[in-house]
């Protein structure tokens, strides 16, 4: 990882010059030449962690302090970070763990490895891992699940506020259906997220969220506590699963009946509204969908990890229909999901979405996976967007990383043809920079020249 110290000038002021893309608006219900704002030729000028300015060249340049280093980038789009809104950090040893479907595989891999996380140590190695894939892979922000031990919570802030990010993340709370050695009680579930989030909400660019796993693995009891955390601290976040497969739905049916569906069991104990994020909702009926938008509530799209626990495929268009448009945000969901590539993870969405008779452009899912997925968090104010004032996470696209796409672009028509074949055939290999802060957090090194 470079040191975050190239192309700053004094006073900590950089500038980057390139294609700049991003969004004013959501090209889901607005028409997109009102909502897309590209650049050929701007500049991104960013200061004290923020974004101080950002336009065409001819009108920046001339206003930055003499002597002001300018990185340019040639072949690129400049854009916000990638946003991931569902993510498990410590299952990152278990990616590509071969077969299962969802319950399956939580025993066989999830839960063996994260009794492991009882070691702070091993914590530690963990995040510091899973943080540098993020940033080789332009995620400057995630929504993260960490275990059931305070330790794995505390090794995880701390890695990520080293390196200056905005993150969520929080303690899983269990105290049921799990191993012993990862099973909580609604007391010490209550006490212990709290004091996290006393400690860690709102600390820097550090936020907290209340994490029930999903309700098979908690108890009436432990969801009260759970609603009283929620109740104490309502500027705090809610993580959690929903409606992932049917197995998973009937199970729910079996230990709440008294529910009138899945979304039915966090909505009776006060866990729906502005700042939950429910993961992969791929089942969810017309009356939850309805709910959730009204709410304020949504979804994290999971499309890698749907498909490899072959869970089912999440109806996109159905979720974003006009009448109750449901906040949708882009989810890696490692490790059942297969790649830290948000690129890799909006191309599988696209296929998702095609086998739903649903046809996802590139300028959707680009909005998908920067504002789209911030206004799923209720940030949009602070990340997703390349504006003045916005905290300055920017990353850099390569659009001919590897010789393949760099033929393939010889062809591309237009803007939008070239963001397609990147999010069809790119990988990590297509992040050239990652600023986190407005500071160079990632710069991949170059590539071998062209034959």
């Amino acid at each position: 990882m470079a040191e975050p110290t190239a192309g700053m000038a004094s006073g900590g002021m950089t500038a980057i010059r390139g294609p700049v893309l991003t969004y004013t608006g959501d090209p889901f219900e607005e028409d997109l030449a009102e909502v897309l704002d590209f650049e050929p030729d701007g500049v991104v000028v960013m200061s004290g962690g923020r974004i101080a300015d950002c336009g065409p060249a001819r009108r920046v340049l001339p206003t930055l302090p003499p002597g002001t280093p300018v990185t340019q980038y040639k072949d690129c789009v400049i854009t916000a970070g990638f946003l991931d809104c569902h993510v498990h950090y410590p299952q990152t040893q278990i990616i590509a763990a071969h077969g299962e479907h969802l319950l399956d595989w939580l025993t066989r891999y999830a839960f063996v490895a994260e009794q492991q996380f009882a070691d702070p140590e091993h914590a530690h190695a963990v995040a510091r891992v899973f943080l540098r894939e993020c940033l080789r892979n332009g995620i400057t922000t995630c929504c993260v699940y960490c275990t059931v031990h305070p330790q794995s919570v505390d090794a995880f802030f701390e890695e990520a506020e080293k390196l200056g990010m905005r993150v969520i993340a929080g303690k899983v709370i269990m105290d049921r259906n799990a191993p012993a050695r990862l099973l909580d009680t609604a007391q010490k579930a209550y006490e212990q997220s709290k004091a996290l989030l006393h400690k860690w909400h709102g600390r820097g660019r550090l936020l907290y969220a209340i994490t029930p796993r999903f309700a098979p693995t908690s108890t009436p009891g432990q969801l009260e506590a759970a609603r009283a955390l929620r109740r104490e601290h309502p500027d705090a976040f809610v993580q959690t699963h929903v409606s992932e497969n049917q197995g998973e739905v009937a199970w729910v049916k079996e230990l709440f009946p008294e529910r009138r569906g899945y979304l039915d069991v966090y909505d009776h104990y006060g866990l729906v509204g502005p700042r939950t994020i429910l993961g992969h909702g791929v089942h969810l009926a017309e009356e939850e969908l309805q709910r959730i938008h009204d709410a304020g509530a949504a979804v994290a799209h999971c499309p890698t990890s749907n498909e490899f626990l072959g869970s089912g495929l999440f109806d996109l268009g159905n979720a974003k229909q006009a009448s109750r448009p449901v906040r949708v945000g882009c989810a890696t969901d490692l490790g059942a999901g297969t790649t830290f590539s948000i690129l890799a993870t909006l191309g599988r969405a696209y296929e998702t979405a095609q086998l739903k008779d649903f046809t996802l452009t590139a300028y959707q899912a680009y909005y998908l996976a920067t504002r789209g997925t911030a206004q799923a968090l209720h940030l949009e104010d602070k990340i997703g967007s390349i504006a003045p004032g916005m905290e300055a996470d920017v990353i850099v696209i390569d659009l001919k990383s590897t010789p393949i796409i760099r033929f393939r672009m010889k062809y591309a028509r237009d803007l939008e043809e070239a963001l397609f074949i990147q999010m069809m055939m790119g990988d990590d290999r297509a992040v050239r920079a990652t600023y986190v802060g407005g500071k160079l957090a990632y710069s991949r090194p170059e590539l071998p020249a062209e034959e």
